[in-house]
């Protein structure tokens, strides 16, 4: 009976110490894992590879090395692993036909890498959500809008939806609309627009400043306005231009309409 008990104290003590070391090997080598992939990614980034694509590698080849550590710890710890890799096999395809959404979403992600409509650090607006894009992961896209709220956006629906990328390009045009009254000086007005886009020193002096009336519509006249910025001037220059142009139009005495109903009294008598 002793021996029998020494045996089974045995047995615990020995895989007790397995366990132990188990885990300390999972945990210096997921460590290490982790570091050398950052210093892989930075390393990496800082010779001009592409931020997206070395952040997706990076964190599948992550997540494949901690895969085989935890099958090989398994193994280490006397557990027939090969039953393991069947019952994860089998667990995989019964989730695969529960989860057919986030599968959708990994194909897209797949897709986006590929065509890349966008990059880390882009500016995008998309499924209703507008933000830089932080991150590209497998399943879901990270963005950060401007007010700092962290969206998640499904990979599935960035890649069958509309993308609208506002860092593709170095410049961009912006659009403005004014109205004044009817009774204003309309070429005083054009002239007092195209001064102020032209005092602007973000505004792009080498592309043609557009200024010219627009529409008549029922209260008042409306002249637009174009010019172009480099795209990371563009809010800084639109915000400026509106805060001048009132300025302006009250020193030259050109009144911005507003909703009125003129009503005429006919008097038979």
């Amino acid at each position: 009976m002793e021996e029998k008990l020494l045996n089974i104290l045995q047995g615990i003590i020995s895989a007790g110490i397995r366990i132990v070391i188990a885990a300390l090997i999972g945990f210096v080598t997921f460590w290490l894992i982790n570091f050398i992939g950052k210093k892989i990614a930075t390393k990496m980034e800082n010779k001009g590879v592409d931020k997206t694509l070395t952040r997706t590698l990076i964190y599948i080849s992550k997540l494949v090395a901690k895969s085989i550590i935890v099958v090989c710890l398994i193994g280490f710890l006397g557990i027939d692993t090969s039953a393991i890799v069947a019952l994860i096999a089998s667990l995989g395809l019964c989730i695969g036909l529960a989860v057919n959404g986030a599968l959708s979403n990994v194909a897209g992600g797949v897709l986006i890498i590929v065509t890349r409509p966008f990059k880390v650090d882009d500016f995008i607006e998309a499924q209703g959500e507008s933000g830089t894009v932080v991150e590209i992961r497998m399943t879901n896209t990270k963005i950060v809008t401007p007010d700092n709220k962290v969206v998640y956006v499904p990979n599935g629906s960035l890649a069958n939806g509309n993308i609208v990328n506002y860092s593709a390009n170095d410049t961009r045009r912006v659009d403005f609309e004014f109205a004044i009254g009817y009774a204003s000086d309309v070429e005083k007005a054009k002239e007092v627009l195209k001064n102020v886009l032209e005092a602007n020193e973000k505004v792009l002096k080498e592309k043609d400043i557009f200024v010219r009336l627009g529409e008549h519509s029922e209260s008042g006249l409306k002249i637009k306005a174009r010019a172009w910025v480099n795209s990371e001037d563009y809010w800084g220059v639109y915000f400026d231009i509106l805060e001048a142009v009132k300025a302006e139009f009250d020193k030259n005495g050109i009144k911005i309409p507003y909703k009125q109903l003129d009503v005429h009294i006919k008097n038979d008598k």
